[in-house]
């Protein structure tokens, strides 16, 4: 044995629940995820296990997906869309019966989406206590995600506000695993230079960072983004590995952009007859993508856009499983020859939408990387394990870094969303000031600070920004951060005022309900 792999996958949503409506566009999100990503990933957990198949994977799940998955209204909704696609999916093998290459995948995507509820309905609809168990049987590791996903570096001037987002991720982890977090996932990987010392005081043992965040630290990384460092605080970070990520990230040589996968943007929600589709849209009747597709991506080299071919695709899937292992036993082969010590361990965290949702095949791809391991010079570890063997570490200061475009915050910080946070900071002062101002006198007053740090954790989410950058469903985007920030201030001037309005609380109770146990006191600076 040559040393280690350790696959991550990043599973998060901004938190998109609105029970005012019967449906909302935007909780599509979630259904897609669960059908596309969290189920496929839970059967695939299911058949190496079944099979006894060696795997260890760390999977991140934000307090923001977490709640959720938890709920009851939003997983009541998923059934009701996942019963709309198996009606269409129906409707489709009856209307195709005569076109035999376009039945077999109507037939495959009936099946998929049968799967899925079968899947769901096994665990009645708790996918949390779901992948508990696969944490429990000691094959993954869930750590949390800073609370709602924050933007810590851009709260580093209100330490309250940064301990908060630490502090509530830990708690809710608590709550719904039974046990302490071994490490955290730094919302889009986003480090700077004295932020560990909110972990090691929330006793999280390691996070991970970009390859650079570590390759520009001082002194000068011994083994590279190959082996772990620790902070001045003694907290451990992992660096993500360029090469292997390269394989899947990569526009122009990832292996979803294979002509045999299918393809994600030719929806039948776009394609079909808009009368026959209409049923199985939202009511606004805006033609919308519906996950049921035929095609698979155009050929690179004449353009022509073929019919889907589940099997081929699934084969294509293998073969790059192989060449993925392959590739990884000649790297970390070619490493451990250097690093004479110890063994190392290459880290390749993720998106987890990415598997399934963007790339279809990429859990069939998951599942075939780990078979094939089970014969390879290599095993699969989490950081925790690997830290458990390798207690001594190099001390380095990690640089200031995050992953997205140019890989120093930029992507979180330009022209089309650099607005935003003048007010957030406002808000998070705000919040500070009710936390360490007076107590509570009433059952009431205690609701509304704790709804209060519900707004600002949920506006602090960092997709607002992101969407905002990539200038998709930004009018949804500014809208979620000034509502929640609206909210908040509306809470602190009936506060300061005792003009606090039960029957409009429990309204904003209602809907923006994340983190059950929320309590104000997060924010007090005696926290710190």
């Amino acid at each position: 044995m040559r040393g280690y792999f350790s696959m991550i996958l990043h599973a998060h949503l901004p938190y998109v629940r609105h029970p005012e409506y019967e449906e909302f566009l935007e909780e599509d999100w979630l259904y897609e995820a669960i059908s596309e990503t969290y189920i496929p990933l839970l059967n695939m957990f299911e058949n190496l296990t079944r099979d006894k198949i060696p795997w260890s994977i760390t999977m991140t799940m934000s307090g923001t997906l977490a709640n959720m998955l938890n709920d009851e209204l939003l997983r009541s909704r998923y059934e009701v869309s996942l019963n709309k696609s198996l009606e269409l999916c129906r409707l489709e093998v009856e209307r195709l019966k005569d076109q035999e290459e376009l039945l077999n995948v109507a037939k495959f995507n009936l099946s998929f989406f049968k799967r899925a509820k079968e899947t769901f309905l096994r665990y009645n609809g708790d996918l949390i206590k779901a992948f508990k168990k696969f944490q429990d049987n000691g094959n993954l590791e869930i750590i949390p995600v800073a609370a709602t996903h924050g933007f810590l570096p851009f709260m580093k001037d209100f330490p309250e506000a940064v301990n908060a987002q630490i502090l509530m991720a830990k708690e809710d982890y608590k709550n719904n695993y039974g046990r302490d977090p071994k490490g955290i996932w730094l919302s889009e990987c986003a480090y700077y230079p004295g932020q560990d010392k909110y972990l090691e005081k929330n006793n999280l043992k390691y996070f991970i960072v970009d390859a650079h965040g570590i390759m520009f630290s001082s002194p000068k990384p011994l083994y590279g983004v190959y082996a772990p460092v620790y902070t001045a605080n003694g907290v451990a970070a992992f660096a993500r590995d360029l090469e292997s990520s390269e394989q899947v990230w990569s526009s122009e040589i990832g292996y979803p952009g294979d002509g045999a996968y299918r393809e994600f943007h030719k929806d039948a929600g776009y394609e079909l007859d808009y009368d026959y589709v209409k049923p199985f849209l939202h009511s606004d009747g805006v033609r919308r993508n519906i996950g049921i597709k035929y095609y698979a991506i155009t050929d690179k080299n004449s353009g022509e856009k073929r019919v889907y071919n589940p099997g081929a695709a699934h084969d294509r899937a293998k073969e790059h499983a192989r060449d993925f292992v392959n590739n990884r036993s000649k790297q970390i082969g070619y490493l451990k020859s250097l690093m004479r010590t110890r063994e190392p361990i290459v880290v390749s965290p993720y998106d987890a939408e990415l598997y399934g949702h963007w790339w279809f095949e990429g859990p069939v791809f998951l599942e075939w990387v780990f078979r094939y391991m089970k014969d390879s010079d290599f095993k699969s570890i989490t950081p925790s394990r690997y830290l458990d063997k390798y207690k001594v570490n190099q001390i380095v200061d990690v640089n200031l870094s995050s992953w997205g475009a140019n890989g120093y915050y930029d992507v979180w910080l330009d022209e089309r969303n650099d607005y935003v946070y003048r007010h957030l900071h406002k808000a998070a002062q705000k919040m500070i000031e009710l936390a360490n101002g007076r107590d509570p006198e009433t059952e009431l007053e205690e609701r509304a600070l704790n709804q209060a740090a519900r707004e600002l954790l949920m506006a602090q989410t960092s997709c607002w920004e992101f969407i905002m950058y990539t200038e998709t469903m930004v009018g949804y985007a500014k809208k979620k951060i000034s509502d929640h920030i609206n909210r908040l201030y509306k809470i602190y001037e009936d506060f300061k005022g005792k003009t606090l309005e039960e029957e409009w609380l429990c309204e904003i109770e209602s809907r923006d309900n994340i983190f059950p146990t929320m309590n104000y006191s997060i924010y007090k600076s005696e926290r710190l």
